[in-house]
């Protein structure tokens, strides 16, 4: 399952990438916002960041105006390698190099077919692990404050 997240910015491009996911079958997890109401982007993040790490999802997809905020707010949980991206090649490359479990756009910034071909190379691609994960690791120990 896939759990997705937006603020009020991002909700179109999220309800896009949703229609996209489940018409190839994949289960979805829309954890809101359901309308353009301003809405507080770190409470989405953090309860979809949360529904990842419990196992409940297998990964997580938010939404916001840039990105950018979501991206930094789902950082914050331990456990989540959350990335931006805008095109396929840097979501391929989060999941390969970086093992990123969510990932993050902008409503305001990427158009509806771009994000969609980005969370399909996301989800196609695998974690290289080898030199990578060392530096998984070093990113795990300073969550831990080592």
């Amino acid at each position: 399952m896939i759990a997705l997240g937006s603020d009020h910015g991002g909700l179109k491009l999220k309800e896009a990438i949703k229609a996209h996911l489940l018409s190839k079958g994949l289960q979805v997890r829309d954890m809101g916002t359901t309308s353009e109401a301003a809405c507080d982007y770190p409470d989405i993040a953090k309860t979809v960041a949360r529904v990842v790490l419990s196992g409940e999802a297998e990964c997580g997809i938010l939404c916001c105006g840039t990105g950018i905020g979501v991206c930094i707010a789902a950082n914050k949980v331990s456990g989540i390698r959350a990335a931006l991206v805008c095109e396929p090649v840097s979501a391929r490359l989060a999941k390969e190099h970086n093992n990123a479990n969510m990932l993050c756009l902008g409503g305001r910034i990427t158009g509806d077919v771009l994000a969609c071909e980005s969370v399909d190379a996301w989800l196609s691609a695998s974690f290289g692990g080898d030199r990578h994960l060392s530096r998984i690791n070093k990113i795990t120990a300073m969550e831990q404050g080592e």
